[in-house]
């Protein structure tokens, strides 16, 4: 059995892929280095002495700076070890070739989508209703409950009866028990499946929006706000939308027609704008929005799923609940599962900025033109100076699950999370709310909250996204299907319902880099025909958060 391994021969910290004893003698490319520490899995140890302030490096790039004297066969943690990373500039941009993959199985492989006029093609079929201001949230949800009861897509709550069932218990005196209610044996009961006929087949729901701008704040955030609902109109997944406006909002409904237009000058998606103020009653507001609303689905019902070649597919490449074996399975899986799609001539989407520090040069050497190299180093000199400004920095962004998992500097954290992005050139960098339109690998700005980022993934036109955890999150996306792959076995058994994809078998050898990404690949191919669903989606787990522009990492 392999105790420990490397993920690049130049390292000189060692990933411990299970528990290590204190005093064992492990090999490690050869070398037999006896741990002076007990090393948790997907902890590291040190392969030599380090000195004060001698840098670490995994992945093979610098991960950490030594703050006192570390002896070969320690444990790396955080008392001992502060975030650095290499240095990176526009001036010491070194292209790279790329070596495509052989995609020669799937050249003649189609998915069934939606067929947009714009040429994108979805992998769903979603209405869309939202507010261009806070103040609307409310009329929302009263639209919402009408349509998801009218037309059978709402789900029956396993919760509800056992909320009854406590209830008829308290009041006849039968709750027993030590008073914190983990001792009461009352399940959820699934409720017995009653079929209700969905009445428009061709559409797969109507995704409600609500959040917490359009007003208040300053302007930039109601134009981002504007720019990014824009982004979810022109998603392929998107068939149409019903817009309410107040009336007096910073998010005027001109300022949001304005960004429409800036994201698709010719969008041919039917868009419903309502103006409370201008309308009247809110019972007159409500009546008028279901009737049109009503009247636009029964056209965009008669839309089928066709043909389409995986060249229409653009995938969202995002991380959360990260571990320490993140960046050895799930993110180097789906970043093979990137170059595949890309070598089809799709479109992959890398997010989350703070999680690309220390790799700057790596993706810098990667991008095909200066301009583009440039925007890069612009975009996120100036996000990290935001984060200084504040009282914080990238330094910052692991989490305590991170951590605790074995992802001590941000720095490690990111040289795991770039690998998301496979080894393909890129084509374009888009800052927060712009759209990807060049086939290739595009890197896109945001936080990354796990939220914040799938919220913009899905603004910029992913129509499927993969999401890699190895500590387990609940996050998803209203409009597109976000699959949830674990790093390691053990999360894929305690989180069944949540995970789509496992791609432990990495770890314990059974699989390559390369066949779970093929594998992906398929997986991929059937959720965007329709065939499977995303758990999330199971789960309505229906997350939009946007990005204020604030600090977040």
């Amino acid at each position: 059995m392999i105790e420990a391994i490397t993920i690049h021969e130049n390292d000189d910290l060692a990933v411990a892929l299970s528990d290590i004893p204190k005093g064992m003698i492990v090999s490690v490319n050869g070398e037999e280095v006896t741990v002076k520490d007990f090393i948790k899995a997907k902890h590291k140890f040190a392969l030599k002495d380090f000195e004060p302030e001698d840098q670490m490096h995994m992945y093979n790039v610098t991960v950490g700076r030594a703050k006192y004297a570390i002896k070969k066969g320690e444990a790396i943690t955080t008392e001992n070890v502060s975030h650095t990373s290499d240095d990176f500039s526009i001036e010491n941009r070194k292209q790279i070739s790329w070596d495509k993959p052989d995609v020669s199985k799937w050249e003649d492989v189609t998915f069934d989508g939606y067929h947009r006029e714009d040429g994108q093609v979805g992998t769903a079929n979603y209405w869309l209703v939202f507010p261009l201001v806070f103040c609307e949230n409310r009329n929302i949800e009263t639209i919402k409950k009408a349509f998801n009861k009218a037309l059978g897509f709402e789900k029956p709550d396993p919760y509800v009866s056992m909320v009854s069932k406590l209830v008829d218990r308290y009041e006849n005196n039968q709750l027993n028990g030590s008073g914190n209610g983990l001792d009461i044996d009352i399940e959820p009961e699934q409720p017995k499946p009653t079929p209700q006929k969905r009445v428009f087949e061709n559409i797969d729901g109507i995704r409600f929006l609500t959040h917490q701008g359009g007003c208040g704040g300053i302007r930039q955030d109601s134009e981002t706000l504007c720019r990014l609902l824009s982004g979810y109109i022109n998603n392929p997944n998107v068939a149409g939308a019903t817009v309410l406006s107040l009336g007096c909002q910073n998010a005027q409904i001109t300022m949001f027609r304005d960004a429409l237009k800036s994201i698709n000058p010719d969008l041919k998606k039917p868009v419903v704008i309502l103006d409370q103020q201008a309308t009247g009653t809110e019972e007159k507001l409500i009546k008028n929005s279901i009737t049109k609303t009503f009247m636009e689905l029964v056209e965009v019902n008669k839309q089928t799923r066709k043909p389409a070649p995986l060249s229409k597919l653009t995938i969202g490449l995002e991380c959360g609940g990260s571990d320490g074996f993140s960046g050895i399975s799930a993110n180097p899986a789906i970043g093979y599962t990137s170059d595949l799609i890309v070598a089809l001539g799709g479109k992959a989407i890398l997010s989350e900025f703070p999680e690309l520090c220390g790799v700057e040069q790596e993706l810098i050497n990667r991008m095909e033109t200066d301009e583009m190299a440039e925007k890069f180093v612009d975009i996120m000199r100036r996000f990290e100076q935001s984060a200084i400004d504040a009282g914080s920095g990238f330094d910052m962004n692991p989490s305590p699950g991170n951590i605790k998992d074995g992802l001590i500097t941000d720095a490690m954290k990111s040289a795991g999370a770039a690998k998301k992005g496979g080894t393909s050139r890129i084509q374009d960098v888009l800052d927060y709310t712009e759209y990807a339109h060049k086939p290739g690998l595009n890197l896109l700005c945001t936080p990354g909250n796990d939220v914040e980022s799938t919220t913009g993934l899905a603004g910029s036109g992913a129509n499927v996204i993969l999401f890699t955890t190895g500590l387990g999150t609940p996050t998803g996306n209203p409009i597109a299907p976000v699959l949830k792959l674990s790093s390691n076995s053990a999360l894929a058994k305690k989180m069944p319902d949540i995970i789509d994809i496992d791609t432990g078998p990495v770890i314990k050898g059974e699989k390559t880099i390369e066949q779970m990404g093929a594998e992906i690949l398929d997986y991929i191919i059937e959720i965007a025909s329709g065939k499977k669903t995303a758990k999330s989606m199971d789960l309505e787990q229906y997350d939009f958060i946007p990005w204020k522009r604030g600090v977040s990492l």
